[in-house]
């Protein structure tokens, strides 16, 4: 999922976040979320989920389903 990885690591600089702040917010380990961003590994449901909320954007943006980072507009 390159383009979920992608929309991690934009969301994550532009909002000046470190990793591990994000990791310990949605309750999964540094390295699990390290992997994610990196492309390594696929998140789960429930992990895309906890993402969307955390970042304030639809999981359909998350994933590269959509271009508009906000489901109601």
């Amino acid at each position: 999922m390159p383009k979920l990885s992608e929309r991690m690591l934009s969301l994550r600089k532009e909002k000046g976040i470190l990793q591990k702040i994000i990791a310990m917010e949605i309750n999964i380990s540094l390295r699990e979320y390290q992997r994610y961003e990196y492309g390594q590994r696929e998140p789960t449901a429930s992990t895309i989920v906890a993402l969307a909320k955390f970042y304030g954007v639809s999981a359909d943006y998350l994933l590269g389903l959509t271009d508009n980072p906000n489901p109601k507009d």
